[in-house]
């Protein structure tokens, strides 16, 4: 990353509120090869650059955790060959970035249905993710082999077994034991979905966690996808009021009486 770019994103992240959890829906790699009149692979291969670069942006604003929709559950009905060549992507990927990763303190996480990944495909990820599995400056999670719809299926069946078991009543179950039984225990939820391409869907991801949060679409395509445009949604993102069910008046009455109680704290700190 230049200096210039590493200014910007210094100034920018001491400007406002960064969100700590940010999804993204990287969308527009077939598009964006089909309109130079390139196969798709090609633009799988473009949008690899986008990623290393959202990484390395988020990280240096002080991002806490990235997820990418990589590869859905309904990607396996691509053609063989396209597959084929996401897969070996991800394989030579994971190969020339884990060390990256690693040296930035960024840790490496997946999220999915490894088990339908191929043998090398899995083999890689965990070799990387163990080796980045202490590092805390980021989380970078990739969705591979994912879908909410089969994250929520396998979050009923441990739940199932956990009553049958007598682990739990079913008073126990509410909002958070669903949430504990997620791919993503123990991580907040995400503040900001963004999604490239300009299509206008969640397209089964992470439905349960996205509950709350605030969409940005963008007509540009993921290879298109740059720092600016990040900046754009986070910017997007900072003028919205979180209500979170609430009415507005609420929220400003819970901001006074945080201040005032921040007040308080100050003057007894003070005396």
């Amino acid at each position: 990353m230049d200096k210039k770019l590493e200014k910007k994103l210094d100034e920018f992240s001491g400007q406002g509120n960064i969100p700590k959890h940010i999804a993204i829906i990287m969308d527009g790699n077939g598009r964006w090869a089909k309109g130079r009149g390139l196969p798709r692979a090609a633009g799988h291969k473009a949008g690899v650059s986008t990623v290393r670069e959202m990484v390395e942006s988020c990280a240096r604003l002080g991002v806490k955790f990235l997820t990418l929709y990589t590869f859905s559950t309904e990607n396996w009905k691509r053609p063989k060959d396209e597959v084929s060549t996401l897969m070996r992507l991800m394989v030579k990927s994971l190969q020339s970035e884990t060390d990256d990763l690693h040296s930035n303190n960024i840790q490496l996480n997946t999220i999915g249905n490894n088990n339908m990944l191929p043998d090398l495909v899995r083999k890689e990820i965990e070799e990387a993710v163990n080796k980045t599995k202490n590092n805390d400056k980021m989380v970078l999670n990739l969705a591979l082999s994912y879908s909410g719809r089969w994250e929520l299926i396998e979050a009923f069946k441990n739940i199932s077994k956990q009553y049958a078991e007598g682990k739990i009543t079913l008073e126990n179950i509410d909002e958070e034991l669903v949430s504990n039984n997620l791919t993503t225990a123990g991580m907040p939820d995400p503040d900001l979905m963004i999604r490239s391409g300009g299509e206008y869907r969640v397209s089964n991801f992470l439905l349960w966690q996205i509950a709350y949060s605030e969409i940005y679409v963008t007509d540009v395509l993921w290879p298109e996808f740059k720092t600016d445009n990040l900046l754009d949604a986070i910017s997007s993102f900072q003028k919205r009021e979180r209500r979170f069910g609430l009415v507005s008046e609420q929220i400003s009455n819970k901001s006074k009486d945080r201040e005032d109680a921040e007040k308080l704290a100050d003057n007894l700190v003070d005396n």
